[in-house]
């Protein structure tokens, strides 16, 4: 959605969208998982991801939908997940300045269910 502009068909004098980034812990939990970087996260077991040169296709084979993860560090991240005593411990390697929009990223994969708890 455009900054500035009420969705179509919201109420009058409804929010407004934003250009500041929505925390990660605020996305629409979906998968009914709240993201949660203190806690383990992995792969769905059902999940394969495969390299590209923009970052990874994401499979779910449980669900027939594809994601795109359009960063090398977000693949980074969701492939340490497994090893990682947290999530936040596997964000710990993404540059201060990138790592918001990365844990964004990761909790929207927790909410379609391509990312969930150990």
């Amino acid at each position: 959605m455009t900054p500035g502009l009420t969705p179509v068909g919201a109420p009058e004098g409804a929010p407004t969208a934003s250009s500041h980034p929505t925390p990660a812990h605020a996305v629409a939990k979906a998968s009914g998982v709240t993201f949660d970087p203190a806690l383990p996260y992995r792969l769905h077991p059902k999940v394969a991801l495969r390299p590209e040169r923009f970052g990874a296709l994401a499979y779910s084979y449980a669900t027939r939908r594809l994601s795109l993860l359009k960063d090398l560090d977000l693949v980074t991240v969701v492939r340490a997940l497994g090893d990682a005593p947290s999530a936040g411990d596997a964000l710990a390697a993404v540059p201060a300045a990138k790592r918001p929009a990365v844990e964004r990223a990761l909790a929207r994969l927790v909410e379609t269910g391509f990312v969930q708890p150990r």
